[in-house]
């Protein structure tokens, strides 16, 4: 085999090499960009504590986890946490997903308001309840979690702040 023919086969083992290992990145930007919030169903349960979603008040939240094509749906932000927070789930969780309760009635968040958790600004211990009681009140602008903390208590934390110990 000449050097010429050497170099060629090379670079095409290198080529299918590269093609073959873009395809295993289960964080490709597009398989991310594809999951969204699902709309809320009446007969849908809490991943986690198994209520229904929609009878209980305050924001709610959804998660993806790597190899799990559908979303996982909670009845509180609180609950979704004690899920996305936990060591056994935290390394696989792909998207977040919670409502911004600045364009949300308190007692019925709307379907069209989910935002992205991991950009949120969050309110613990405020005075306003959720499904389990405490949870924590979603914002899609610190101005907004702000006025919110001012008026129902609480302080503002980040999607990487937050830990199980504070939740």
């Amino acid at each position: 085999m000449n050097t010429f023919t050497h170099m060629r086969l090379s670079i095409a083992v290198l080529l299918i090499a590269v093609i073959g290992l873009t395809g295993c990145n289960e964080d490709s930007t597009a398989k991310v960009m594809a999951q969204k919030a699902m709309a809320l169903e009446s007969a849908d349960e809490c991943h986690l504590c198994g209520m229904l979603i929609t009878r209980f008040p305050g924001p709610k939240g959804q998660v993806y986890e790597r190899s799990i094509k559908q979303d996982m749906k909670f009845c509180s932000t609180r609950d979704m946490f004690a899920y996305a927070l936990d060591p056994e789930h935290k390394h696989n969780i792909q998207s977040v997903f919670v409502h911004d309760m600045a364009v949300n009635p308190w007692d019925e968040p709307s379907e069209e308001t989910y935002i992205d958790g991991r950009k949120a600004w969050f309110v613990i211990g405020s005075s306003k309840k959720g499904a389990m009681g405490p949870t924590l009140g979603s914002f899609k602008t610190k101005e907004s979690a702000e006025a919110f903390a001012k008026e129902f208590g609480g302080e503002l934390k980040r999607f990487e702040e937050l830990t199980l110990d504070i939740i």
